[in-house]
């Protein structure tokens, strides 16, 4: 493990060397937000897989809507049947999670990396780089301890919160207008019949679920804060494009 922490180290000194005419005493973060635009482009087939796959699941609704109306009073058959239509049509209902699987990896070794003191037995030297006096090893606390929110430091952390929050205030509208649609009788082909149970809760619960985002960029490392915020943004842009022709339903993939 060490051995592999040292190389993925080099690779972000090194992507911060190439990257230093033009940041200088940013490219460290930089390269953060670069190696972090190189994962999204990697799993983006994915993502348009994803949003393939929900077409699909769009299309299978009223035979949905049928299989509802059928076992109303078994959940138990009405899940098997779903399952085995989705079989049946080799629609897969996790297709739209495995983007966020995929990045999962490189986000835990980018926090190991910068949580880390040492790396193969040498002093990490990357917790000593900064991104506008704030040390990508800290975090939003220790920010707070040295100025205070409107400090050096502190500032940084607000202009993150700032986007996260307009990219979150995105994402919910977005969400909240397509499960408006999704709740229309013709969105559904059941003439608004029976909601899968819990169903009405977690549309209520969904859209807030962006801003979930702003107590992670608190908590974890400056640096993985800022793959939390490149890869969120990332995100809202993609969705917004790949899922344009949906009037509904779009909001029930997962979003990072």
């Amino acid at each position: 493990m060490s051995s592999f922490m040292s190389v993925f180290a080099s690779l972000v000194a090194g992507l911060a060397d190439v990257l230093d005419p033009l940041f200088h005493g940013a490219s460290t973060a930089a390269a953060i937000v670069l190696f972090t635009a190189l994962v999204r482009l990697l799993v983006h087939p994915l993502s348009r897989a994803g949003a393939r796959g929900q077409r699909e699941r769009l299309k299978l609704q009223p035979r949905i809507a049928e299989l509802r109306k059928k076992h109303k009073k078994n959940p138990e058959a009405l899940q098997k049947a779903i399952l085995e239509l989705h079989r049946e049509e080799k629609v897969s209902p996790l297709s739209g999670c495995l983007p966020m699987l995929f990045q999962m990896p490189a986000f835990f070794l980018l926090y190991h990396l910068f949580s880390s003191r040492s790396i193969g037995g040498d002093p990490n030297e990357l917790l000593g780089h900064t991104l506008g006096g704030a040390p990508l090893g800290g975090r939003f606390a220790d920010a707070l301890g040295h100025g205070g929110l409107l400090g050096e430091q502190g500032l940084v952390y607000v202009a993150l919160f700032a986007l996260v929050a307009t990219v979150a205030t995105f994402n919910y509208r977005r969400t909240k207008r397509q499960m408006a649609l999704s709740a229309r009788p013709e969105a559904t082909g059941d003439g608004g019949g029976q909601q899968v149970p819990g169903m009405a809760a977690m549309n209520r619960l969904m859209p807030l679920m962006s801003f979930m985002t702003l107590f992670s960029v608190a908590f974890v490392p400056l640096a993985a804060a800022l793959y939390i915020v490149t890869s969120t943004t990332w995100s809202a842009v993609e969705r917004a494009v790949l899922y344009r022709d949906m009037p509904y339903g779009a909001a029930a993939a997962p979003a990072l």
